[in-house]
């Protein structure tokens, strides 16, 4: 069996440097860290989480909840995650959320994670409140629908970046904006809605309700089937642009549109709201909000491993956007 004294050797150093490394100090030097973490994985070393668990009152495991791991965009988020998490060595602990089994998170997390990373997720008050006592410190990225002085969280300026994007499109001639979202309330494509209304009113829009269109889940299928379902009833569509909570609906009404003969970007254009790789290859390419998915994972492992170490509260940050022009939008038809 491998020990401790085994990685030591490997990497140099002494034996309480391997145990600083493994217990996260924050006394070892960064290229000495890289070693010993290179030297623990060359030898699959495997440190007792258990027991040290019960010394020192951390885990160094961090728990992330998918809504859909299938999703790229969360996926990108996760990457950022893992890789920064590793040189901190942390390991990530991912569970996909269900809002009907949310109580079970209380059993699948205990005593196997120091905090719990949420994407968008609104908990219950009393699952909060469960975690807070039991020293699981809670951090979303992305603003929950449903916000908890509890859980602090990062995200982009959202209202800022719709206010950017409408302005795109007006200068193209566009008064007539919709928005395809998901329809449960609950998940963060609320706060997108909210943000977007908001930044209409700034710039002297009105919006109808029937301009709002809604797919389950957020999925491109769902999407696909909702304007699918409308254009097929012969309904004219009542804007000519329309803004969509993520990349994945947006490609679904692009496929919709296709479809059924409606013109991307001479009839309706399609602009998007977060850039996943696949963004630039669809055809047309999509105008979208940029959304630093690795960069906002990189940055809550800092804030999350640092406040544990130091003893300080975790605080929530806003990291910056770009908006991608590409070939979805273009000016409105007479």
């Amino acid at each position: 069996m491998v020990t401790r004294d085994d990685v030591a050797k490997r990497a140099g150093v002494s034996v309480a440097v391997v145990s600083y490394v493994i217990n996260n100090k924050n006394v070892v030097k960064e290229a000495t860290r890289r070693k010993v973490l290179q030297a623990i994985e060359e030898l699959g070393y495997n440190p007792n989480l258990t027991a040290r668990s019960l010394k020192t009152k951390k885990t160094n495991q961090l728990g992330v909840l998918f809504n859909n791991i299938g999703n790229s965009f969360e996926t990108g988020i996760a990457l950022g995650l893992e890789q920064k998490a590793r040189q901190y060595g942390q390991s990530l602990i991912f569970q996909t959320y269900s809002a009907e089994e949310e109580d079970s998170l209380r059993t699948i997390f205990m005593g196997r994670a120091d905090a719990l990373i949420l994407l968008g997720q609104s908990l219950k008050p009393e699952t909060v409140a469960h975690f807070a006592k039991t020293g699981v410190s809670l951090f979303s990225i992305m603003t929950p629908a449903e916000p908890n002085e509890a859980v602090p969280f990062a995200d982009i300026d959202w209202r800022a970046a719709y206010v950017e994007l409408i302005g795109h499109l007006t200068e193209l001639g566009h008064v007539r904006i919709g928005f395809m979202c998901n329809r449960m309330r609950e998940l963060h494509h609320q706060v997108r809605y909210t943000q977007f209304r908001r930044a209409l009113a700034e710039h002297g829009l009105a919006f109808e309700e029937d301009w709002l269109m809604e797919g389950n889940y957020g999925t491109l299928e769902s999407t696909y089937d909702a304007v699918s379902a409308y254009l097929s009833e012969g309904k004219e569509l009542p804007f000519t642009a329309i803004v969509c909570a993520n990349d994945l609906m947006a490609i679904g009404v692009l496929s919709a549109c296709r479809d059924h003969g409606i013109a991307v970007p001479e009839r309706l254009s399609v602009a998007s709201s977060e850039d996943i790789l696949m963004a630039s290859h669809t055809t047309p390419t999509l105008t979208t909000i940029h959304y630093p998915r690795r960069e906002i994972g990189y940055k809550a492992i800092e804030t999350i491993v640092t406040g544990i170490r130091d003893g300080v509260p975790i605080t929530g940050f806003t990291t910056d956007y770009s908006l991608m022009l590409r070939e979805s939008t273009s000016r409105a038809p007479a």
